[in-house]
């Protein structure tokens, strides 16, 4: 296997379960030393926290940070914890959360908590490992965003609007950090097969018509988005990759 990430080191935002758990696994599988950074170590699927699968089944290290992505002391702990392993070469932000609402009743409060995990965390936690980053002559930001952040919906619109400012943080960033050897890119999932899909709480008939709406006609897989971000990890700046089985932009 050909080992794209070899002798990095990569720091994963909600790496341990779903698409985040997948990222550190495919990222250590292509040679890539791991630290998962979560509020818990315990995945929400079955299976070992994320950092043991990775040193049991993988060549690779990793370690495990305590980390709520909006509080900044918690990112400085994260970003430091990559030092073991030579600094920070790659930073997926991936640590999201999701919530149905009423719009005519959301209060600020809502807005802010849901905010400061989707668009804070991933914009203090670039600029600090930017910092380390520009001191090691460049690395990769990935932020992983939703196809909300291309498209609206009433039933969640303080989540589209964070994640369509997560999409519009890439390009700033992008543009910002390339001169100093950084690129910065987004993927935008569809529907993955996740906890977090399940709380969509989506009924049976509203699943199956939403699969039929995709031209794929599946519900992702974490591993497909793992394997966009080994992509964006080791190329190209500035993009956004939707990654939903074609729903976007044939629907």
């Amino acid at each position: 296997m050909t080992e794209l990430l070899s002798s990095k080191t990569a720091v994963v935002t909600g790496a341990s379960s779903g698409i985040g758990r997948s990222i550190a696994r495919t990222f250590a599988e292509h040679g890539a030393d791991v630290v998962v950074a979560d509020v818990r170590d315990e995945p929400r699927e079955d299976g070992p926290p994320t950092h043991e699968l990775i040193e049991r089944e993988t060549a690779e290290s990793a370690a495990y940070v305590e980390c709520d992505v909006s509080r900044s002391d918690d990112l400085e702990a994260m970003i430091d914890e990559a030092d073991r392993f030579g600094g920070v070469d790659v930073l997926v932000n991936n640590a999201g959360v999701f919530r149905p609402e009423e719009f005519l009743e959301v209060t600020p409060d809502d807005y802010e908590r849901l905010t400061d995990v989707n668009v804070k965390g991933p914009l203090f936690g670039s600029q600090i490992a930017a910092r380390r980053m520009i001191e090691n002559d460049g690395g990769s930001i990935i932020n992983v965003s939703s196809i909300a952040g291309l498209v609206g919906n009433g039933g969640y619109v303080t989540y589209c609007v964070s994640k369509g400012a997560l999409r519009l943080l890439t390009y700033a960033l992008a543009h910002r950090l390339g001169p100093e050897g950084i690129r910065v890119n987004a993927i935008h999932p569809g529907g993955v097969e996740t906890a977090m899909m399940e709380d969509a709480h989506m009924g049976p008939e509203a699943l199956d018509r939403f699969v039929q709406a995709i031209p794929s006609r599946r519900i992702g897989e974490p591993d497909d988005i793992a394997g966009a971000a080994l992509f964006l990890a080791s190329y190209v700046n500035g993009e956004s990759l939707v990654v939903d089985g074609g729903y976007t932009y044939t629907g």
